[in-house]
């Protein structure tokens, strides 16, 4: 196959009303996304982040984490805050997908968005912090028999309510073998989780970065774990200046992804030390916060949802060059 979702997509913006067009971005090929080896052979010891030598693992935001998501939170209705939640309506084809998701997984979904492009059939997608597997569900009817998905996640409890269904899951499809499978691990060391360099065609994650402690090192991972041409498609939560380090590190507001959201330019500083030239800004949400104590700590600052495309392209620039086109959309 030589057609990507990168080449049919060339055009992109963050308003609604009118779009700049960029340069076709460039198409690659892809090989076929299932093995027919057994998940643990597929768990290659070729790392994207073969160690946590020298990294803090007693920093107090995993355990933290590990035990909002996996003790405190038994749904979606236990939030605080509308961070983990959607507002928009998905894409008619997502929405399509999402009919096949069993009910015990989307009751336990903690995304701020739905960060899957369309044409995926038959791609390597990788989730970053599936928690319970909502995101990796649509993929894997979205991908179809010929494509993989695989979650990676460091909670148990909710890597147990992920994996649960698959075989169900898989029947329902009427695919011939599972298409999805689900893996623990830590987003900052996706190698020892057994995901290979230049190994993915569509990195996803919704409403997680904000929880990891080390955001470059995730995205530098997700980075090396791409194909060339490959892409990172993800939700997440940012703010509009840099919080205090007593925000930071509340509990509850690392759980509910506020804590450890990162100021957006920042994070565009990030993306650009690590390879992630000229990210795109597709979607943006206000998020409330509607519990008094979290609200009076948050002070001043300003909590959106934003939905990121960033591609792995060599000869990607910085910035899109402008030709002085532009395409105005009537709504028609």
């Amino acid at each position: 196959r030589t057609s990507t979702t990168r080449s049919r997509h060339g055009v992109f913006s963050s308003s609604s009303t009118m779009m700049r067009l960029a340069r076709p971005l460039a198409r690659t090929s892809f090989r076929p996304a299932v093995s027919s080896a057994s998940p643990s052979a597929m768990m290659s010891s070729a790392a994207v982040a073969p160690t946590t030598e020298g990294f803090n693992l007693s920093d107090g935001t995993y355990e933290s984490v590990q035990n909002y998501y996996g003790k405190v939170l038994g749904s979606s209705n236990d939030l605080k805050t509308s961070a983990c939640t959607t507002i928009s309506r998905p894409s008619p084809s997502i929405m399509t997908a999402l009919n096949q998701v069993p009910q015990p997984i989307t009751d336990k979904f903690y995304g701020c968005g739905t960060p899957l492009p369309t044409s995926i059939d038959g791609l390597d997608v990788l989730d970053l912090g599936s928690g319970s597997g909502r995101d990796c569900y649509l993929a894997a009817a979205m991908v179809g028999p010929n494509g993989s998905v695989t979650g990676v996640d460091m909670t148990q409890e909710q890597l147990d309510t992920a994996k649960e269904h698959v075989d169900d899951f898989t029947q329902a499809m009427g695919y011939p073998k599972p298409n999805l499978r689900f893996v623990k691990g830590m987003i900052e060391f996706l190698g020892d989780a057994g995901v290979e360099p230049n190994s993915i065609d569509l990195a996803i994650s919704n409403c997680v970065i904000n929880l990891s402690p080390n955001k470059e090192k995730v995205l530098q991972g997700v980075y090396d774990s791409l194909r060339e041409g490959g892409e990172f498609y993800f939700s997440d939560v940012y703010v509009d200046r840099r919080l205090p380090q007593a925000v930071r590190e509340h509990d509850i507001m690392l759980g509910e992804c506020l804590g450890g959201a990162l100021y957006v330019e920042d994070f565009k500083r990030i993306c650009a030390k690590v390879g992630f030239m000229d990210v795109r800004e597709l979607t943006r949400e206000t998020i409330t916060v509607n519990d008094p104590e979290l609200e009076a700590l948050c002070g001043q600052a300003e909590f959106v949802s934003i939905t990121y495309r960033c591609f792995k392209l060599k000869e990607m620039e910085t910035l899109c060059e402008d030709y002085g086109q532009v395409a105005y959309y009537k709504g028609t």
